[in-house]
């Protein structure tokens, strides 16, 4: 027996190169045939962000940051991704394999759903049933509104304000985002919508953002034919530009590194739109190893390990 207590850091996963795609997204799309279609601009879409995923590297960077602040005499770090190598599965092995019994599980994502962040806890009990072994997980299932979280976000928009003059920045407007799901979560009290929209209204009101200078807008749909959460970003843009609006900060509260969603989906789908319409579109940097966050993080792992009844 190990007296480590496991720390199981989990992100979404994305391809390595060009090759891994195909494979990539039979996983993700969970035995639905992709078209030669989708196949080809979900490929043309890495190639424009340099041929493979970043995620991996953050990520790796991000485990390292939090590690630091944790205990290595009392737990112990590992990396599972939902979607590729390293699988999920295998770091539950692995911690099985160590003697680990207690863990706490993190994802590296900040707001709940039934449709993302349950769907970790679900591979991390495949893992457990795979390997017919037992590990008591405590999961920290959301830390969307954590002081850690919502003050570098602030900063971020701070940033993205700093790109004008001073004189000019009310006429600036922000509109965070994070990645859409189906509508049907509504229907189903999922706390994912109300989650993201007190980020945006925390970080709105640390950054002191009047509340017409900030909105909210859905990104990154995916392609299945039911309705998702909306307006989408790159369609939300045309609006505000009908409305006069021609200097906007983008500050995806969803995502926590850079990875396609962002560089993607924003700096390049969203930017093409906002400069056909006249728009100046910033896009801060995401967070990444923000040393706030990534101590607010490693705080949170603690005070889960140190919460009673659940060893």
């Amino acid at each position: 027996m190990n007296n480590q207590i496991g720390v199981l850091i989990m992100a979404y996963g994305g391809p390595n190169n060009l090759e891994e795609i195909p494979g990539y997204l039979a996983d993700i799309r969970n035995g639905r045939v992709t078209t030669p279609a989708v196949l080809e601009e979900i490929t043309h879409n890495y190639s424009r962000i340099g041929g493979k995923s970043p995620l991996m590297e953050f990520t790796t960077a991000q485990i390292a940051a939090i590690s630091a602040h944790l205990d290595a005499g009392k737990f112990k770090v590992y990396l599972g991704m939902r979607h590729w190598a390293p699988w999920i599965e295998d770091a539950v092995r692995d911690m099985l394999d160590d003697g680990i019994t207690r863990a706490v599980s993190l994802v590296l994502a900040p707001h709940f759903s039934k449709m993302s962040i349950a769907k970790y806890h679900g591979k991390i009990e495949a893992g457990l049933d795979m390997f017919h072994g037992r590990i008591t997980f405590a999961h920290i299932n959301s830390y969307h509104d954590v002081p850690g979280l919502i003050g570098p976000l602030a900063a971020r928009v701070q940033d993205g304000l700093n790109e004008w003059p001073e004189d000019e920045r009310e006429n600036v407007h922000i509109v965070f985002s994070a990645h859409s799901l189906p509508e049907r979560i509504l229907k189903m009290g999922d706390p994912y919508d109300s989650q993201l929209r007190e980020t945006a209204r925390l970080v709105a009101a640390q950054a002191g953002l009047p509340d017409g200078q900030w909105s909210w807008s859905y990104q990154s749909a995916g392609r299945s034919p039911e309705p998702w959460l909306g307006p989408q970003l790159q369609e939300y843009i045309p609006e505000l530009a009908a409305k006069g609006v021609k200097n906007i900060v983008s500050i995806p509260v969803g995502f926590v590194s850079d990875h396609v969603e962002i560089l993607f989906d924003i700096d390049i789908q969203a930017q093409e739109v906002a400069q056909a319409l006249g728009v100046r579109l910033v896009r801060p940097s995401a967070l990444n190893t923000d040393p706030v966050f990534m101590k607010q993080l490693a705080d949170l792992i603690v005070q889960k390990a140190n919460e009673p009844g659940w060893v």
